[in-house]
């Protein structure tokens, strides 16, 4: 048996030497790129994305300051930690930012992970992270009120800004043909921020709607022009229309509710 092995190994290399040979266009691994995995999950990550934060577990892992503790069966360092968690920490090592999916619900398992890891930073941006989502889950109040007096002119008060930058964006005021731009006049309260608008009409000046370019020429038309934009918006009209005023664009206050 032993002599037919050789015979044929003989008979390999008279007929291509190569054969024989490692393949060509096998290439080892980079050591610029390492391949951990996470709970099962395989992920392969530059050294210096690693190792973005100085002192974390990561960083003493990549650049070979804490020893490999646990392998797995291809020897890849095996960390026990939550596999798809550890996504959302490697993409924010690598960009530097937390970007999260809308109907992302494991903010606090992220944190702990993130602690695990001592990437402090991460865990401070997943803090700010929950407390902005707190916020867009408290109710939004909107109040639009007229005193029906030019001087005056209708205001629109909104507890949630974004409200209010939908109607900056609907919106633009045109004084004698320039482009002033949407009045910027805002209050902050203590413990929310509050948007709070004076739409004034003065002489020369009108209003133009963006999309279309229909010409605003009264508060009335602006003040439908927001109700409207606030029911598009998911808001609910909670005033008791008094019926002898006909229509809500004749009601000096309207509330409303999300």
């Amino acid at each position: 048996m032993e002599w037919n092995l050789r015979r044929m190994e003989s008979e390999l290399r008279h007929i291509n030497p190569d054969l024989l040979q490692p393949s060509k266009s096998f290439k080892k691994p980079s050591s610029g790129t390492i391949t951990l995995n996470v709970g099962g999950f395989l992920y392969t990550a530059h050294r210096t994305t690693l190792a973005k934060q100085q002192g974390s577990f990561l960083e003493e892992l990549a650049n070979g300051k804490k020893p490999v503790q646990h392998t797995d069966s291809m020897g890849n360092p095996f960390i026990d930690r939550d596999g798809p968690v550890f996504r959302h920490v490697l993409n924010y090592l690598r960009t530097g930012e937390l970007q999260l999916p809308d109907d992302f619900r494991e903010a606090g398992l992220l944190r702990r992970e993130a602690d695990f890891y001592r990437l402090s930073e991460l865990v401070e941006a997943v803090v700010e992270w929950e407390s902005q989502r707190a916020a867009q889950r408290e109710p939004a109040f909107l109040e639009v009120t007229d005193s029906h007096d030019r001087s005056q002119g209708l205001k629109v008060y909104c507890s949630d800004p974004s409200f209010i930058d939908k109607v900056k964006g609907r919106l633009v005021q045109i004084s004698k043909s320039r482009l002033d731009g949407f009045p910027e006049e805002f209050v902050v309260s203590s413990n929310v921020i509050q948007f709070r608008h004076f739409i004034k009409s003065e002489p020369g000046s009108r209003l133009v709607l963006k999309e279309d370019s229909t010409f605003v020429c009264t508060l009335d038309c602006l003040k439908l022009e927001t109700v409207m934009l606030a029911l598009r918006s998911g808001f609910k009209l909670v005033t008791s229309l008094d019926s002898s005023k006909g229509s809500v664009v004749a009601a000096e206050a309207l509330h409303f509710v999300k």
